[in-house]
């Protein structure tokens, strides 16, 4: 074979790879080669160099994010030692049958609510507490919390810790956040959020704290798991116009209902659509109407990272509480009544979301929508 013909041939096989390499990368994006590096470029990861303080704020908010499954993970290493079978089932009979604070709201712990780790929970996003009057601890009270977001970070903040400030801002009120009932059969995890004053949501829970007179209060974050499938940065659609439930206890036992906007509850994380008529929704109303609650599709930031993670973003959060609505006490309230004070209610809740929406929801994509 002549020289001339070798040189042709070598050419035309550059050539050929040449042009198959541009057809594959066409066909094959870069990254799918190297997916490490795609992945690493395309998480926005934390800088070493980070002040302590805010590395602090990470770590707690972090460790309540998973407490309840490191209660549980805890709870299973203990039973994996023999000597503490007797002790341990001991404590399931009583958590399961005895003991039932929660229906009571009586483990309330000062001095655990007033720790360090709390305000640096709530410096993390930050989240503050906006007093628009004085509450006279002489009367109880039902505080309705909303928008109640993916998880409900600000009420833990606002109503479980003094982080915010709310004895100092309310003295002589004593708040109670209500959750599931099925959170107290967790063990250990019950421990701690008794500790916060957290207890029950159940009807009887509510009656029995109330029932205690002036100074008692529930604080209910009203929307539930309906609304949590609603939540998403720069949105304020709420489910309450069937919620009534909280507003008859109220007039039962006399208390003064107090409307609470919590301005940045649900920008704090991203959920996945999930739109009415679509699969996703329909699994998630599914899923609720057979465990009572639901799972939202989200997602946040990491612990080594900003953009990719199950915690929290850093954004503000703002609870404002407004005036309070004066019930009469009436054991029965006809349905009239109920309404007439629910009106009343959504007035103030539309009058605290118009009065600062300007200052803190910039970022809103649309207005405050009742949705349901």
């Amino acid at each position: 074979m002549s020289d001339h013909t070798r040189s042709l041939s070598a050419a035309t096989r550059t050539l050929s790879a040449s042009a198959l390499r541009e057809r594959l990368s066409k066909l094959i994006p870069s990254s799918s080669l190297r997916p490490v590096a795609a992945l690493h470029a395309s998480i926005d990861f934390a800088p070493t160099k980070i002040p302590r303080r805010r590395r602090l704020q990470t770590m707690v908010v972090a460790a309540w994010s998973t407490l309840l499954v490191n209660s549980v993970f805890i709870f299973l290493l203990l039973c994996s030692i023999p000597a503490l079978w007797p002790f341990l089932a001991i404590y399931v009979v009583w958590i399961q049958w005895i003991d039932k604070s929660h229906e009571h709201g009586t483990r309330l712990s000062p001095w655990f609510r007033s720790l360090k780790i709390w305000q640096y929970f709530a410096e993390y996003y930050p989240a503050s507490l906006m007093k628009e009057c004085y509450l006279p601890p002489d009367r109880p009270y039902v505080f309705g919390y909303h928008p109640h977001g993916i998880i409900g970070m600000g009420a833990i903040a606002t109503f479980a810790t003094e982080a915010t400030g709310f004895s100092r801002a309310f003295p002589g009120i004593e708040p109670h956040l209500l959750t599931l009932t099925n959170n107290f059969s967790v063990p250990l995890y019950r421990e701690m959020i008794m500790a916060l004053g957290i207890s029950s949501v159940s009807k009887q829970s509510c009656s029995n704290i109330l029932k205690r007179g002036a100074g008692q209060a529930i604080a209910i974050v009203v929307g539930g798991a309906a609304e949590s499938l609603s939540a998403r940065p720069g949105t304020a659609d709420l489910t309450l116009r069937r919620r009534l439930g909280f507003i008859k206890i109220a007039i039962q036992h006399g208390a003064d209902l107090v409307p609470v906007f919590s301005f940045g509850e649900n920008d704090i994380y991203e959920q996945m659509p999930n739109e009415k008529g679509t699969s996703v929704y329909a699994l998630q109303k599914r899923f609720q109407s057979m465990f009572g609650f639901t799972l939202p599709l989200f997602h946040g930031r990491g612990l080594l990272n900003y953009n990719l993670g199950l915690m929290p973003y850093r954004r503000r959060i703002v609870s404002v509480i407004g005036r309070p609505i004066h019930t009469q006490q009436c054991d029965k309230p006809s349905i009239e009544e109920v309404t007439r004070v629910q009106t009343l209610y959504i007035e103030e809740l539309t009058r605290i979301w118009n009065a600062y929406k300007d200052e803190f929801a910039k970022t809103r994509t649309r207005e405050l929508s009742i949705i349901d």
